[in-house]
């Protein structure tokens, strides 16, 4: 076996070392060497096709993660913007309800451009390794094809002096397995590169249609919800300058205040204090022991600061993260070690289950 294995590596060697000494001399201008200039034609489209496909993937790569970027800061923009609109404010409901609109049409648009645009560019790009790899074995296959080319030329001339017909016979059927070799490689490139390079406009036309499409509705779409928020907001500002709210607060200062007031103002502190903890840019203040017992439900298990409910889908995108369905019920607990909080991010265990890792907490709201 080892045997084998040596005689195989003296094999390989050899020949690597055939095709070095051919190239060499070739490139001296000692030998000739086969020309293909359609072929040398088909390689260069090829080589500037690969070179565009592969800068189409990496540009649009980035994008898609810009525009993932852009829609995470969306989201936190629209959640301030729901945090400090206040209820009783006109449209309050109405702005909740486009926000949400407003996050679905990102979602949308995301994975439109990952699922209809990046997937098919990724597998129009996967075609170039192979066929490169296919390139490469018909150029070794020329060599060799050449070296026994010039071999056989070479033993020819001697065998002619020393009348070695056997020789010539091995050198000529040795000679004509390396033409058929390379040929067929070079038969099956000839048609495989052209076709390849003709593909690529319908490629584009397609890629490019749907980017364009998914751009236009998301666009066209959102356009239509900033108009509403505006129009929200332009009712708020009429209705603050006819004195509306400033009346309401007159009213709320001058009527006695009732019994039921304090309890009223420890409900409001207590779900403050919540809202805080789910939302990890505000600034969360720790009060006493007996005042968290007070903040936290008596049914909670051990452990747990509060429950949140997932309003979006999360797909976990590292081995210590949590994923989750919409309206899952996720524990909120402590992180094992405080240093390791990072901003925008929970701890939590999934209702009814030992899973447990970090999730955006703005994919949840607090219960």
């Amino acid at each position: 076996m080892a045997e084998s294995k040596g005689v195989l590596l003296a094999k390989s060697v050899q020949k690597h070392a055939g095709r070095a000494k051919e190239k060499i001399l070739q490139n001296l201008g000692k030998v000739d060497r086969t020309a293909d200039d359609i072929f040398d034609e088909h390689l260069t489209n090829f080589n500037r096709q690969q070179g565009n496909a592969n800068r189409l993937q990496k540009e649009f790569n980035n994008y898609i993660r810009c525009i993932r970027a852009v829609q995470t800061a969306s989201k936190s923009l629209m959640d301030a913007i729901c945090e400090v609109y206040e209820n009783q404010w006109a449209g309050s409901e109405a702005l909740h309800a486009q926000v949400a609109a407003i996050e679905v049409l990102w979602q949308d648009f995301s994975h439109k451009l990952g699922d209809q645009v990046l997937i098919p560019l990724n597998t129009y790009t996967a075609q170039f390794p192979e066929m490169k790899k296919k390139i490469e074995k018909r150029n070794r296959k020329l060599i060799d094809y050449d070296s026994q080319r010039h071999s056989f030329q070479n033993l020819q001339a001697n065998a002619a002096k020393r009348k070695d017909d056997v020789k010539v016979t091995k050198g000529r059927e040795q000679l004509e397995e390396a033409r058929r070799t390379y040929e067929l490689l070079n038969s099956e490139l000839h048609d495989e590169l052209p076709a390849l390079h003709d593909s690529r406009i319908l490629f584009l036309v397609t890629n490019l249609q749907t980017l364009f499409a998914s751009e236009q509705v998301f666009h066209n779409e959102t356009n239509k919800i900033y108009a509403e928020l505006e129009a929200i907001v332009d009712k708020l500002a009429t209705d603050s300058q006819r004195g509306s709210y400033t009346l309401k607060k007159a009213n709320v200062n001058s009527t006695p205040s009732s019994p039921q007031q304090p309890a009223i103002k420890a409900i409001a502190n207590s779900t403050a204090t919540i809202s805080n903890n789910s939302y990890p840019n505000t600034t969360i203040t720790n009060g006493s022991a007996n005042a968290n017992s007070h903040q936290t439900p008596t049914d909670l298990p051990p452990g747990t600061l509060y429950r949140v409910k997932a309003t979006y889908r999360y797909i976990k995108e590292d081995v210590d993260e949590l994923s989750f369905e919409v309206g899952d019920i996720i524990r909120v607990i402590e992180y094992d070690d405080p240093e390791d909080q990072e901003e925008g991010w929970l701890m939590g265990v999934k209702e009814n289950s030992t899973e447990k890792g970090l999730f955006p907490a703005n994919f949840t709201r607090p219960l």
